[in-house]
Order: C-alpha cells, then sequence, then structure tokens
C-alpha cells in the first residue's frame, strides 16, 4: 500500500481526519485500481495542502480581505481531477478510467482550467460564499451529512442550523444568478435569463414550452436552471457536477450510501428534532427539505441535468461505476448462505425489516448496544461518513492445538502526535476470502477517527474493519492491508485478539 500523507500540524491533522475518506473515494472513481487510487489521492492531498497554505498566507497579506477558496472537501476533491490531468499529460494516463481519459480532453474539462467567466456557475456561485456558509452547503448537499453533525462540526448550534441552512441556500442561488447573468452569453439566452430566475423561483411555476426547448439544448443554461431551483432535489448533483466535473453524480450516490450505512436511513436531520439524531427502526423523522429527496431523485432530474451538463458519457461512466463497484458501505454478507442449509432461527439482533443486520455487521461478531429505551447508543465522534454501525466482540475462535493459524496479523504505527496517531494493519490469510472482516481490541482506550481500506466500526475498545467493495477478494496466501486515524491519551499500546472473520490471527 503507497504511504499516506502525514500530517504536519494540527491543520493537516483536522483536514486528513475530516476529508482522507473522501478524497479516496473519489480517486477511486477516477483510476483503474486500488493502488493506483491511494497514490493519486495521496498526491491530490498534497497539493491540496499547498493550496490551503496559499490561501491562508494570501488572506494574511490582503488585511481586510477575504480568501476566495473553494470549502476544504471540494478544493481537495478539485485537486483530485487536477492531479489526474497532470498523471494523462505525463503519460500516466493508463492508470485512470478511460471514460475519464476522454473526458479531460473535452471542451468541459477544459472549462474548469479557462476564463473565470465561464466556468460553471455553481462552481463560482460556492467560491463567492463565505467559508462557513460554503462548508455547511457543501456537507449538507453533496456529502449528505446529517444535518446536527454537520452543524456541529462547524461549531452552529444544531438546533438553529436548519434555518442557517435554508439562508445559505438562498444565498447561493443570488450569488448564481449573478455569476449566470456575468457569464458571456448570446442574444438568446440573454433574453431568457429573466424567466428562468423567475420559473425557477417557485415550485409551482410551469416551465413554458419555449423555455424548455432552450434548456435542452443549452449546457450553460441548463447549469444554471439546476443551480437556481432549490426545489426538486436537483442542487446535490448541480453542486458535484459544477465543482469536480466528471464523476460528480457517481460520487454523490457514494457518499449517500455511506452516510446510510454510518448513520442509517432513519436518522432525523430536519428541523424540529432538537438537533439530536435518533436510533431506533420505524421512527418518523422530519427531512431537511430536498436532502433525502435529492438522493431518490438523483436518477430522475439531476441526471437529466447532468447529462446536458457533461454530455452523454458521464451519465454511463455513474451508472458503470456503481455496477462495477458495489457500494463502499454495503459489503455482502458473511459468511456465505449455503443453498442447502436450513433457515437461521430469528434472533434479537436480527435488523428491523426481518432481513440481515445492518451493512459491516455480522450475526456472530457483532449486535446492536441497546439502551434500556431501546435505542442504540451513540458515543461515536463525527468523522466523514463511512463504514457501518457500531458492534460489540463475541470470543475469538482459535485454532486446535497443532494447527497452524488461519491468518498472520501485522500491526505497525506510524506518525504519532500529541493526542494522534497513524497505523496500518496487514494480515496475511492462508485461505482464500470472497469477503473480509478484522477484528482487535485497543486496551488503552483509543477511538479509530479515520480508516481507509476498509470500512470502520467500534464499540467500546473492540474496533471492527470491514472490507471495501474493491478489495474484499483475497488469494490463498495473499496479504489485505488499511490503515486508520486514532485519538490516544496516557498510553498507546498495540491492540491484542486480532481477529480475521472471527478467528484468531497469529502476530508478532
Amino acid at each position: 500500500m503507497p504511504d499516506l500523507p502525514a500530517p504536519q500540524d494540527a491543520t493537516e491533522t483536522a483536514l486528513f481526519s475530516e476529508c482522507w475518506d473522501a478524497v479516496l473515494s473519489y480517486a477511486d472513481l477516477c483510476t483503474a485500481g486500488s493502488t493506483a487510487a491511494a497514490q493519486l489521492a495521496r498526491e491530490a492531498f498534497a497539493q491540496g495542502i499547498r493550496e490551503v497554505r496559499e490561501a491562508e498566507a494570501s488572506a494574511v497579506r490582503g488585511t481586510g480581505r477575504r480568501s476566495s477558496r473553494l470549502p476544504r472537501i471540494p478544493l481537495l476533491l478539485a485537486a483530485v481531477r487536477a492531479t489526474a490531468a497532470d498523471w494523462e499529460d505525463t503519460g500516466q494516463g493508463h492508470r485512470l478510467d478511460p471514460d475519464l481519459r476522454l473526458w479531460l480532453h473535452s471542451g468541459q474539462a477544459a472549462r474548469y482550467t479557462g476564463p473565470p467567466l465561464s466556468r460553471p456557475v455553481a462552481l463560482r456561485g460556492l467560491r463567492d460564499l463565505q467559508q462557513a456558509d460554503a462548508e455547511l452547503l457543501w456537507l449538507a448537499e453533496a456529502e449528505s451529512l446529517p444535518l446536527p453533525l454537520a452543524a456541529r462540526r462547524l461549531g452552529l448550534d444544531p438546533a438553529t442550523a436548519a434555518d442557517e441552512l435554508a439562508q445559505v441556500r438562498r444565498l447561493f442561488r443570488d450569488r448564481c444568478h449573478r455569476n449566470h447573468l456575468d457569464s458571456p452569453m448570446d442574444a438568446e439566452c440573454r433574453s431568457y435569463a429573466r424567466l428562468l430566475d423567475a420559473v425557477t423561483r417557485s415550485p409551482a411555476a410551469d416551465t413554458p414550452e419555449d423555455l424548455s426547448r432552450h434548456l435542452a439544448t443549452c449546457v450553460r443554461c441548463a447549469e444554471a436552471a439546476a443551480c437556481l431551483r432549490l426545489h426538486g432535489g436537483g442542487l446535490p448533483a448541480a453542486l458535484t457536477g459544477g465543482v469536480i466535473g466528471w464523476g460528480g453524480l457517481a460520487y454523490l450516490e457514494r457518499r449517500r450510501r455511506a452516510t446510510e450505512a454510518r448513520f442509517g436511513p432513519a436518522r432525523p436531520d430536519g428541523p424540529g428534532e432538537g438537533g439530536t439524531p435518533a436510533d431506533g427502526p420505524g421512527r418518523t423523522r422530519a427531512v431537511r427539505g430536498g436532502l433525502m429527496a435529492a438522493a431518490v431523485l438523483v436518477s430522475g432530474l439531476a441526471l437529466t441535468v447532468s447529462l446536458l451538463q457533461f454530455g452523454g458519457g458521464e451519465a454511463d461512466s455513474a451508472t458503470r461505476s456503481d455496477a462495477d463497484r458495489e457500494a463502499v458501505a454495503d459489503p455482502g454478507p458473511y459468511p456465505p448462505v449455503d443453498p442447502g442449509a436450513p433457515p437461521a432461527p430469528a434472533s434479537d439482533t436480527a435488523s428491523p425489516d426481518g432481513g440481515r443486520p445492518p451493512a459491516g455487521t455480522t450475526p456472530d461478531e457483532h449486535a446492536p448496544d441497546r439502551s434500556a429505551s431501546g435505542a442504540a447508543a451513540d458515543t461515536r465522534p463525527d468523522p466523514e461518513p463511512q463504514g457501518s454501525t457500531s458492534a460489540t466482540a463475541s470470543p475469538p475462535r482459535t485454532a486446535p492445538p497443532g494447527e497452524p493459524a488461519a491468518c498472520h496479523a501485522t500491526y505497525a504505527p506510524g506518525n504519532q502526535w500529541p493526542d494522534g496517531f497513524q497505523a496500518t494493519v496487514t494480515v496475511t490469510t492462508a485461505e482464500p476470502l470472497d469477503t473480509w472482516r478484522v477484528a482487535f481490541t485497543f486496551r488503552d482506550g483509543q477511538r479509530v477517527t479515520q480508516m481507509w481500506d476498509a470500512e470502520a466500526s467500534q464499540q467500546g475498545s473492540r474496533v471492527t474493519a470491514t472490507a471495501a467493495d474493491y478489495n474484499r477478494a483475497v488469494p490463498a496466501g495473499g496479504k489485505l492491508a488499511f490503515g486508520f486515524l486514532a485519538s490516544w491519551t496516557g498510553k498507546n499500546s498495540p491492540p491484542t485478539d486480532i481477529t480475521l472473520n472471527g478467528r484468531s490471527c497469529a502476530t508478532g
């Protein structure tokens, strides 16, 4: 596994912890393999760090002037796209997705490095917002992060976050409208500008037939329409498509699935819930306008706008990406089901719908930790959405005396700073695997805050890493590896009781 970025200070550590999962997710879409994805993400992260430093230095020199730059995650995603373009120019294009390579040589890609007034209005509108406003808009719309968690991450009051987001969305619309009017337009586009503004303000307004025909043929006006129409669920696709370009829809879907796997589809994030995520199946939630509708309608209205924006290749690529690469946060069941075996008896740990447990957990090793009220206790930190529900461990299955262990595990600590550290776990398996989960126990209260090349969950001292979609299969004698960031205080001993699919691994 390639070397990962080594945070040099608190700022870089925070960026890595909050953004690495998003950067790696987009890099995986852009490349032809997991090794290339990790290297692309690492190079892009280093480039993004430089851009953040330059923007901060510019803000210091220009006293009283706000630095105009993208929020942290979009900035790093744009760095992934720029790094991929550099690979294409320096003879490393064979490591990229073929559809991305075609897009990089198109006029659409040229817009992101061309004259500022010709760039997508969503990109320009996001830059024009105050930094905190832009961060809130991206986390809630593009990353699908539950609103109370996005508010806490940004230091906002969760009780007023819904009103804050509604105001930010209106500000974003105003900036996009102004940028659309400032863009180079021909006479026909100019004649429709006022009508487009009026039609997109009201959810009940019908689009005149002549304007509809114009939007079907004019990419720039279709982009503007997606940003100006705050109702209907098209804003997330407009944001991701306008900011990162190629792969916007596929990235949006991946982040939505990762969020659902981590926090569950029934977590409230709208006004009136007191800003506290609730656990428990069947509980009604108030959905913030447009957030979950965006995920449901992304294959409808948002797809139509994106097809106009990127030509046909983008939608095809998004569909193919999700077909070829299963959802990162939705691993298949383990162990595989034997068709001839009798059905398993029902248990208290079954999922609410009577099916298999939530993604990333298994009946034999994990079960939700329920409080007296029946709600799952949520003591996890607020990392970028990934992983699955928390779990408790059962005793590992050990090999009979004299029989060699089914696996061998190596724990390699990396950089360490006063309140955090980086480490890598490598496991060699004696048997071929269709999927895997590795669990281990920390003795000194360490808490995993971020994980890559696997999906993380932690209950108490027990940490479980579940295979990502791109590295599930491991041949006999092969190795699997994943890394993580974690916090520590006082003492930082290596983990113990490392298991692979519930079976103890030899260490040392």
